[in-house]
């Protein structure tokens, strides 16, 4: 299935367009914010950064109809740039939206490396366009997750919906071989107590899990074999080889019920956290530094779940550089863009303290 707008071309001719327009820059350095229109500027990066960047995370327009405003020292969205100094219009019609992004996807696919990732921060409104237009890009095969991220607190406008507490993120894979460093969340107090509900006689906290899991394996492997004359349950098989369950019952870490029923023990002290969902409530600053700018936590997560360090990490619309800190922060090297004068000064001061190369694109016409 292709997404069909007007003024679409191929993934080939977005490529022979983006080769013919780039300029020779020599880009010295590891880290870089560089201000420009981000085709342009992505176009002339894949001289040197094709199939080279392992994570991009993007956070772009939403096709809002708006013109974002800085006003004095307060940071507004505003409907008007009457109030402020304009940081960026998002007033596009939506077959020029939906061309500008999809131009732009085909460029970070060609700058993502074999293990690189993509993660495309928008709300509900556009987020089906989007997955069926990077489902085209990229291969529905590489679609790895639609993340529901909530935003704000409960709203109550006056409006005949639901409140909307939720945008989306689509987290897209280069290929089948992306980084992934399975970063874990640690429980709080109340859920590790209500997880680890019993209390042995050294005051450790622990749970028991089965010794078998779902699913059947062939009866002569020996997760499928009997262990102390006992069977997985029908529809169930041995989580290990039995001989396992004999070293951790040697070590006092199978507990037997009355009734003979083993179950493995699980101590909260070793537990190394739980395994991140699809659902994420990372609500973003009270008192923006830039308009749109997103929840610093968020970012951190995904710089550390999907680069190494030293992996190369790109946000083209930089926006807040948020991102750009996170991988700063991560030891990771950083490509942000953005055609904002507002959003490059905001980056400049967040990143004041780091080692990067700035680069005015328009200056090297």
């Amino acid at each position: 299935m292709n997404i069909v707008f007007d003024g679409k071309t191929s993934y080939n001719n977005v490529i022979d367009q983006a080769v013919s327009s780039a300029r020779l820059v020599d880009f010295e350095g590891d880290s870089f914010v560089i201000h420009g229109d981000n085709f342009a500027v992505m176009a002339s990066l894949l001289g040197k950064y094709k199939s080279k960047i392992d994570l991009v995370y993007i956070d772009p327009p939403f096709n809002t109809d708006r013109v974002f405003s800085v006003a004095a020292d307060r940071v507004s969205t505003v409907s008007s740039s009457k109030q402020g100094e304009v940081a960026f219009a998002d007033t596009m019609s939506k077959d020029d939206y939906l061309k500008y992004m999809y131009d732009r996807f085909v460029l970070i696919r060609e700058l993502l490396s074999d293990q690189g990732s993509l993660y495309v921060h928008i709300d509900t409104k556009m987020g089906h366009y989007f997955k069926v237009m990077l489902d085209e890009i990229f291969g529905d095969d590489c679609f790895a997750n639609d993340i529901t991220r909530i935003k704000s607190n409960p709203k109550n406008f006056d409006r005949r919906a639901f409140g909307n507490q939720k945008d989306m993120i689509l987290f897209y894979t280069k290929t089948h071989k992306n980084i992934w460093n399975n970063v874990r969340v640690q429980c709080d107090g109340d859920e590790l107590a209500k997880r680890f509900n019993k209390i042995d006689k050294d005051g450790r906290r622990y749970t028991t899990i089965p010794l078998h899991a779902p699913g059947e394996t062939d009866p002569s492997s020996p997760t499928g074999q009997p262990w102390r004359g006992m069977n997985p349950p029908p529809g169930r098989h041995w989580r290990t080889d039995p001989k396992e369950f004999d070293r951790l019952d040697s070590l006092g870490l199978i507990e037997w019920s009355a009734s003979g029923n083993p179950r493995i023990k699980k101590y909260a002290d070793e537990h190394k956290g739980k395994k991140i969902q699809d659902i994420w409530k990372y609500k973003d600053p009270q008192y923006p530094q830039y308009p749109t700018e997103k929840n610093f936590d968020m970012l951190d997560l995904i710089v550390k779940q999907s680069s190494n360090e030293h992996s190369i990490v790109m946000d083209c619309f930089a926006g807040s550089g948020s991102a750009l800190l996170a991988a700063a922060q991560n030891n990771r090297y950083f490509i942000g863009v953005d055609v904002s004068a507002v959003a490059i000064g905001v980056i400049q001061k967040r990143l004041e303290n780091r080692a990067y190369t700035f680069v005015d694109f328009d200056d090297l016409a």
